[in-house]
């Protein structure tokens, strides 16, 4: 999965809200073994930057509000504390680092990749939100994020989620008049996956989570992560 000859790779999963604490752990398993058949040497970390499913969830909710949000003023409080928690698990700047957010997970894993790569931190990393609600992406961090979103066998959005926020800005037009662009602050990849029951679903396995080829929704998931990484150094 990541082309950079071995070596040490660290991989942050975020969750959003209300999720329990071992809703990743099939994920991590399955991220360890793919990592180390490519040679690499994963360390695989399980973060809740809005805690679990044991905290008050309309406080949740509204701490993924502060992190979507283009005011820094406003707190990134999931950002925050993703960032305090992966900046003592970092061991060098260059070590290529992951993030895989789900809903408003994804919020607070680009928030943190964000304010480590700015404190020179973290130089080597990327981040895929899934399901997440839209936040506005910095110029200079596009090619580092993937987006995925759910849709049913049809091609319809089944996920609801990800129609919160926004990336839409204003540009000006050869006129000189100033035009609304909706993809403005879009990540640099932006992709639909059929995923089975939607936003609460994309890392599931079990046999209810599986379509007609028998592929869950955990494996779709993980396989368009390889596809993005194919070139990653």
């Amino acid at each position: 999965m990541l082309a950079a000859g071995g070596g040490a790779v660290n991989i942050f999963l975020l969750a959003g809200v209300a999720t329990t604490k071992s809703a990743f752990n099939v994920c991590r398993d399955k991220l360890d073994q793919l990592f180390r058949e490519s040679g690499a040497q994963p360390r695989i970390h399980i973060l809740h930057p809005y805690g679990d499913n044991s905290r008050n969830l309309f406080r949740q909710v509204l701490e993924v509000g502060s992190d979507l949000t283009s005011f820094i003023a406003a707190g990134r409080i999931g950002g925050q504390m993703a960032y305090r928690q992966v900046k003592e698990k970092l061991m060098s700047a260059d070590e290529p680092s992951l993030f895989i957010g789900h809903s408003g997970g994804g919020a607070a894993a680009y928030q943190a990749a964000k304010m480590l790569m700015e404190r020179n931190l973290m130089t080597n990393f990327r981040v895929l939100q899934v399901g997440s609600p839209r936040n506005h992406i910095a110029p200079q961090l596009k090619d580092k994020v993937c987006y995925l979103y759910s849709v049913n066998e049809a091609g319809k959005l089944n996920d609801p989620v990800s129609r919160i926020g926004s990336w839409g800005g204003w540009t000006r037009s050869t006129s000189g008049v100033p035009k609304w662009q909706q993809m403005k602050h879009a990540p640099g990849k932006v992709e639909p996956i059929h995923v089975i029951g939607g936003h609460a679903h994309y890392f599931r396995h079990q046999e209810a989570f599986r379509d007609r080829d028998a592929v869950c929704n955990l494996d779709k998931t993980i396989e368009r992560l390889q596809l993005w990484l194919k070139d990653w150094h």
